[in-house]
């Protein structure tokens, strides 16, 4: 089967990629226009492109266009799943419509590495748009990999970034980082203060 994979960074293609690729013909397609601001987004496309032409992975990028993203959630900023299956479905649809022309089988995404993306909302989004495109979405669930991918971008010394992409994702990931923090330092032991006389 001809495989269109959708990437959302490089980190993220390094176990989907090779699992994929032991089965089907693949090739990458980097379809991200919630990646924000434009040097996030261009630090990512860079991250994945080297380490595709190291391994001499086909990789296609599509083009950065952020207002159709916005008029994609346009109405749903606040509502983080419905924002986030809006945004999923914006760019599974851009993979779909890129496979379609190429003549592929069937699309599938590492966002589905991630344990911090919603399976079931990327799993509806992309169906949804491979269907309106005439190609198969192929449901798969590589969280078992994450760990592996971790270490193996680690030791690449890719760039790792801390939150999904998009502004809004952004100021949770802070705010969710901030909390830990404070949490954390709730739990720490308090040094001894004087014994009142």
């Amino acid at each position: 089967m001809r495989v269109m994979l959708h990437a959302c960074c490089g980190p993220c293609l390094l176990e989907p990629y090779d699992q994929l690729a032991a089965a089907h013909e693949v090739r990458v397609v980097y379809a991200n226009p919630n990646i924000h601001p434009l040097a996030e987004y261009e630090r990512r496309r860079d991250t994945l492109l080297e380490y595709a032409r190291a391994r001499g992975i086909e990789t296609d990028v599509l083009p950065y266009r952020p207002q159709d993203w916005d008029a994609a959630v346009h109405g749903l900023e606040a509502a983080s799943p419905s924002r986030c299956r809006a945004c999923f479905r914006l760019r599974l649809g851009m993979a779909a419509r890129h496979a379609a022309a190429k003549g592929f089988d069937a699309v599938a995404t590492t966002l589905t590495v991630s344990p911090y993306q919603d399976l079931e909302l990327i799993c509806s989004a992309g169906q949804e748009a491979c269907a309106a495109e005439g190609v198969e979405f192929l449901v798969t669930d590589f969280r078992d990999r994450y760990p592996a991918a971790v270490r193996r971008s680690r030791e690449l010394g890719m760039y790792r970034q801390n939150f999904c992409g998009c502004r809004y994702s952004a100021i949770e990931a802070a705010e969710t980082r901030e909390l830990r923090r404070v949490e954390r330092a709730g739990r720490r032991p308090q040094p001894e203060g004087r014994a009142r006389s």
